[in-house]
């Protein structure tokens, strides 16, 4: 009877092993999945083309990611078609006036929509930016990327934007409808 019971508890903990091995086997993957690495090659290189349009640019906005800190464009009506021409520059400059614009953190980003801000029939404001001012409703304390925004005025259908950032970091551009979207990754090596 007593080898029974110490065969019959044998086999309880043998079992017992197993199933904790297959748990951590099967919540390994489950890790794993969390633990993806962030998109690279993005690289810092200018993105962009022509960026003249008749839509009007009517709100920036930003917000924070695993992987990358985002300023988005909204251009409503303006389709896939909204211009942009994005890259790091030495010293922001206004691009009606060539003012120097000082622009916070360790590289700033230079952001060319295609839309102007304000309606190209009446003239009226379409978003309340002001030369040399922080972005409107743009706030980037607690960012791991973004460090200042800067509105650097609207001229001949197009808007001028500098962003500051940390440093000089790999971004993508990416237009959907209506949108111009910046991502500018964390760092250079995909990590989190």
């Amino acid at each position: 009877m007593r080898r029974t019971w110490a065969i019959g508890a044998a086999l309880l903990l043998a079992g017992g092993a197993a199933g904790a091995t297959a748990t951590a086997a099967q919540a390994a993957p489950a890790a794993a999945v969390r633990a993806t690495a962030c998109p690279t090659g993005w690289g810092s290189g200018a993105k962009g083309g022509p960026s003249t349009g008749t839509q009007p640019l009517t709100d920036v906005r930003a917000g924070r990611h695993d992987c990358y800190d985002r300023l988005v464009f909204d251009v409503p009506g303006g389709g896939r078609s909204v211009g942009f021409s994005v890259r790091y520059v030495d010293r922001l400059r206004a691009i009606a006036t060539g003012r120097p614009i000082p622009v916070g953190g360790g590289a700033v980003l230079e952001i060319r929509v295609g839309a102007p801000s304000y309606d190209p029939g009446s003239g009226a404001p379409t978003y309340p930016g002001r030369v040399g001012r922080a972005l409107p409703g743009v706030d980037v304390r607690g960012y791991r990327t973004f460090r200042d925004t800067r509105f650097a005025g609207s001229f001949e259908g197009e808007t001028q934007v500098g962003l500051g950032v940390r440093a000089r970091l790999p971004f993508r551009v990416v237009q959907v409808p209506g949108r111009v979207v910046v991502d500018v990754a964390h760092d250079w090596t995909g990590s989190r």
